[in-house]
């Protein structure tokens, strides 16, 4: 797996002694909690360190990633001139994301730098982390002021193109709360700062990354937060894969709110649900070995106590795969075709991993990035009318009097009416606008 953990920190160039003074003692939960994550970064042994920060270059329409080899830093504009830092860039990874930005006309680049040294939103981390770990070169990442989906594609993009040069990453996702939350704070008090602060400490400790696109714009300025867009990149590192999620602390003792979490990926995402293990059994042993596993033999493996419906039924499935949130592969069966649904099971996990047209192969390197999923398919009913859809609880399945077929399954990302649900399943079955079709629906139980 390339990305190894990502951490959400603050910035208060405060918590370093050499400018707080003594007065960075007020915020000691803050500087503990940093000391653990300085630790950890340094037991991954990262080759490469990404810190999105909201005070890099920053414009409201593109997306800055810092360019060259090497860079400088002080806190000289903090009366702390002696704290200096000397840092190397990643440019391989850098032009590799800017290759991807650019292939899907994605705003991002290292065009436009305004200020080529470093900024306390990224030099503050950095303090920490060099106590500790003076490997590994550095990106920097700027905001922008594009919408928050924008910010979560950019963290898809990061984790791509260090998928592409096998790059060992951490991402610290660098960004104070609310600035609002106390009468003697920088900018005073408003309700919304404290509301804030409660809300995304509880989004972020459960790893409720989809949540945070959900936060309305206008709240969080009036709130005064400065690190929501660099959560949001964070995100969109992880996409979809499961991630144990930790919180070390919070504190808003200076009126401003400083948080500090970390996310590793949640090696046992799949412990939960035999249908899905059997799936990832069967695909990574016909990837890695070449061959298919033997049901009920190596399914015993999986769990002592394997479902009767596994082995004594027979039933359509489809296996969908997923890679940091982007399908990876679909394939299954409208109805049985196997002995039992374990091998009916088994056997679509193979093709959705290695048949599907519209994909490549997935190659063993991938494996701890998937995300697998398992829908078992009812009964299809007939039916007559669009009525005796819903597409959050049914699949339909469109044919022609010559036997052509397109299925859908239900509650899918972006089908929110049954017209556009039919239409879909028509355009895969090759059914034109004026052909006659006939519908049947069914139901799904998915197993994640």
């Amino acid at each position: 797996m390339t990305v190894l953990a990502s951490f959400m920190v603050p910035h208060p160039p405060l918590i370093v002694p050499a400018v707080g003074r003594g007065g960075e003692k007020e915020v000691s939960k803050t500087i503990a909690s940093y000391e653990s994550v300085a630790g950890e970064i340094a037991s991954l042994e990262p080759e490469t360190i990404v810190i999105t920060s909201p005070h890099a270059t920053m414009y409201s329409d593109f997306f800055h990633i810092s360019p060259g080899t090497e860079v400088v830093g002080s806190f000289a504009s903090f009366r702390a001139s002696e704290v200096k830092f000397a840092e190397s860039y990643d440019e391989e990874l850098v032009l590799e994301i800017e290759a991807l930005a650019r292939k899907e006309h994605f705003p991002c680049g290292t065009r436009g730098e305004i200020d080529r040294d470093l900024d306390h939103g990224t030099m503050v981390p950095l303090w920490f982390i060099r106590q500790k770990y003076t490997k590994g070169k550095i990106i920097r990442a700027g905001l922008s002021g594009l919408p928050l989906s924008d910010h979560y594609k950019l963290g898809t993009i990061i984790r791509r193109a260090a998928d592409s040069l096998g790059r060992r990453i951490v991402v610290v996702a660098s960004g104070d709360l609310s600035h609002k939350l106390q009468d003697y704070g920088p900018y005073g008090y408003a309700p919304e700062g404290p509301e804030y602060d409660k809300k995304i400490m509880d989004v972020m400790g459960r790893a409720a990354f989809g949540e945070l696109l959900e936060f309305d714009e206008d709240f969080c300025d009036r709130a005064a937060e400065c690190g929501h867009r660099s959560f949001v990149i964070m995100a969109g590192v992880w996409g979809k894969t499961k991630v144990k999620p930790r919180v070390y602390s919070h504190e808003d003792v200076t009126g401003v709110g400083y948080g500090i979490c970390s996310f590793y990926p949640d090696s046992e995402k799949d412990s939960g649900d035999v249908y899905v293990r059997l799936a990832r059994l069967s695909l990574e042993t016909y990837i890695r070995e070449g061959k298919r596993i033997s049901v009920p033999e190596d399914l015993a493996k999986l769990d002592e106590n394997i479902p009767d419906a596994l082995l004594n039924t027979r039933a359509g499935a489809f296996v969908s795969i997923h890679k940091n949130g982007d399908l990876r592969g679909c394939i299954g069966t409208i109805g049985p075709t196997a002995g039992n649904l374990a091998q009916e099971i088994a056997n679509n996990a193979v093709s959705a991993s290695t048949r599907d047209p519209r994909f490549e192969p997935v190659t063993e390197d991938e494996f701890p990035d998937l995300e697998i999923n398992v829908d078992v398919l009812g009964e299809p009913e007939d039916i007559d009318s669009l009525d005796k859809l819903d597409v959050k609880r049914y699949g339909v399945i469109v044919s022609a009097p010559d036997g052509r077929r397109g299925l859908l399954l239900p509650d899918l990302e972006g089908v929110d009416t049954v017209e556009y649900q039919v239409a879909i399943a028509k355009m895969k079955a090759g059914i034109g606008t004026h052909e006659d079709y006939y519908l049947q629906r069914f139901e799904v139980v998915r197993h994640t």
